[in-house]
């Protein structure tokens, strides 16, 4: 068996292990308290049936991308500006620790009250809580390079922007793309969390009205709902890491995983 179709068939197998976990849960708990993996596969048709699936689930996507931009687009830059002015990095640095140790779910409540209950306090609260994940891992990226890489470019003759464009860039892409990866469901949960707190659309409005009912079907619903977005998100990302870092030779393990020799 390769290594390949073996992971398939472990995620499944988990994957079935989770499912009887959840029934054995409702048959103890009842369906009051917790819905079965059916009942709520069920909920999930008739909210996607209705449309009210689509709306509440595009109104949270929304919120995350405005602030997922808004938050990790500066957070991506930052480090790369900061390269250049060490005297400054060394000054904000221990801000951007405190800003980033602040618990941004605790400011929900502030930008609600700042920007209202409309999507914009939603943005505000993803761009907080986004924007410090990706500058710490870019900066680590920036502040990994290997340094005789840069001055064997400048021996060269490569200006400032050739060695950014060519050296500090690719040498960065990982770690660009681990902070995508780890802010992506971090996005969609703070966009949920803020509906929760207060919104009159969103998945988490979804699992505020369930709860406000007394209706697990509808909360669980929405719960699997925003998992099964976070896990096309991450593996959106993770296609595009792929992609963009075709030209990386392959480890020596990840080769022969490949080729089925492990």
């Amino acid at each position: 068996m390769t290594s390949r179709v073996r992971t398939v068939v472990d995620r499944v197998a988990v994957g079935v292990g989770l499912l009887l976990l959840w029934q054995v849960a409702h048959m103890a708990a009842g369906t009051y308290w917790l819905s079965s993996p059916w009942q709520t596969l069920q909920r999930l048709a008739e909210l996607a049936a209705s449309g009210e699936l689509a709306r509440h689930a595009a109104y949270t996507l929304r919120a995350a991308g405005y602030g997922f931009v808004l938050g990790g687009v500066p957070g991506l830059l930052l480090p790369f500006l900061l390269r250049r002015l060490p005297i400054v990095s060394a000054t904000l640095m221990p801000f951007m620790v405190a800003g980033y140790g602040l618990p941004k779910l605790a400011l929900a409540p502030l930008f609600i009250l700042w920007f209202g209950i409309g999507i914009e306090s939603k943005v505000a609260v993803v761009a907080a809580a986004t924007f410090f994940l990706v500058f710490f891992n870019v900066e680590a990226g920036v502040r990994a390079l290997d340094l005789k890489l840069v001055r064997m470019a400048q021996i060269l003759g490569a200006s400032e922007m050739q060695v950014a464009r060519h050296v500090i860039l690719p040498g960065a892409v990982p770690f660009v793309f681990a902070g995508i990866r780890t802010a992506t469901p971090y996005a969609i949960g703070a966009a949920v969390i803020a509906e929760l707190i207060s919104s009159n659309r969103g998945l988490g409005y979804l699992v505020q009205l369930g709860a406000s009912n007394f209706d697990a079907k509808t909360m669980i619903a929405a719960v699997v709902a925003t998992t099964i977005i976070v896990v096309g998100a991450n593996s959106v990302v993770n296609a595009l890491e792929r992609w963009l870092l075709r030209w990386r030779p392959r480890s020596g393990f990840a080769a022969g995983a490949a080729s089925g020799e492990f």
